[in-house]
């Protein structure tokens, strides 16, 4: 009985104590990322061009980015010129995206290295911190810019509609 009992409560309070190991430990693993900053699925969609919410801005009031459009085209009854029109702002804004993203992410790896290599001081934390800055803001700018110019396409009702579809309305 007494060891059963000693099972029992070794199973509670083992079970306890990995619980807040891993509470105090959130980043835990997170080491072995190649860009510490940034997880692989962040790196996969700023390679990629993915927007990442970068445009919420933009898109949550009222100015439709070129990628949502096309997934809606049948639903927003886009002619094919306007079909044509959107696919290519969004092959645009990837051309510009995807560099603007490798540079976001060589920008995070520059500052990793520096604590890397301990050559991290307030002097050039500063500076690397800076331009990471500039490539998220060149970035958002670049998606935005496209939720602007898809906008100035679309009809009053085509607006409406594409916020009725996307669950804004």
């Amino acid at each position: 009985m007494k060891s059963a009992l000693g099972a029992v409560l070794l199973v509670v309070f083992g079970g306890v104590a990995v619980a807040q190991h891993q509470h105090n430990a959130p980043y835990a693993g997170l080491q072995q990322r190649g860009v510490k900053a940034l997880s692989e699925e962040q790196v996969s969609d700023l390679r990629a061009g993915r927007g990442m919410g970068l445009s919420l801005a933009a898109e949550l009031n009222g100015y439709p980015g070129p990628f949502h459009v096309l997934e809606l085209a049948d639903q927003l009854e886009l002619g094919a010129d306007l079909r044509q029109k959107a696919r290519e702002l969004f092959e645009a804004m990837k051309a510009e995206a995807i560099p603007a993203g490798n540079a976001l992410i060589a920008r995070e790896a520059d500052l990793d290295r520096a604590f890397v290599e301990r050559k991290i001081s307030g002097d050039n934390l500063s500076v690397l911190t800076a331009k990471i800055g500039e490539a998220q803001a060149q970035l958002r700018a670049i998606h935005l810019k496209y939720h602007l110019m898809m906008t100035e396409l679309l009809s009053p009702s085509q607006r409406q509609r594409y916020a009725q579809l996307r669950g804004y309305l």
